[in-house]
């Protein structure tokens, strides 16, 4: 599991022995890894009284272009910066550059945090 709790090593690169086990708060979780697909969210409990709805899956791309926002379809992945792995798989993250039928658009959104797409139209 995923630690979001301190180093365990130390600055001068020797490693820390753990006094305790990870409290709650530090446990981390998987990426969601949106891939382009049949629309499927997920719930999932954040600290305080808030959810995060993870996108698991998704088709719909809310695309902006001239100050005009349109909900277009996600064809594919073009260029993902993130790692290029995730081209060949389809996945969607901040920063991709997706097909859509406004044309090509770059991801400005974090869908496993947001649920949801947003993109803005490249001029390329």
């Amino acid at each position: 599991m995923k630690d979001q709790g301190p180093s365990p090593r130390k600055r001068t690169g020797g490693r820390r022995v753990r006094s305790r086990k990870k409290k709650r708060h530090q446990l981390g979780r998987d990426p969601a890894e949106t891939t382009v697909g049949e629309p499927r969210f997920q719930v999932v409990d954040s600290r305080g009284n808030t959810e995060k709805v993870r996108a698991l899956s998704t088709d719909v791309a809310h695309v902006a272009d001239d100050g005009e926002t349109a909900e277009a379809t996600i064809e594919n992945v073009v260029e993902n910066p993130a790692n290029p792995n995730y081209v060949r798989r389809n996945i969607v993250t901040k920063g991709a550059l997706i097909e859509t039928s406004a044309g090509t658009a770059r991801v400005t959104s974090r869908p496993g945090q947001t649920g949801q797409v947003n993109a803005v139209v490249t001029n390329d």
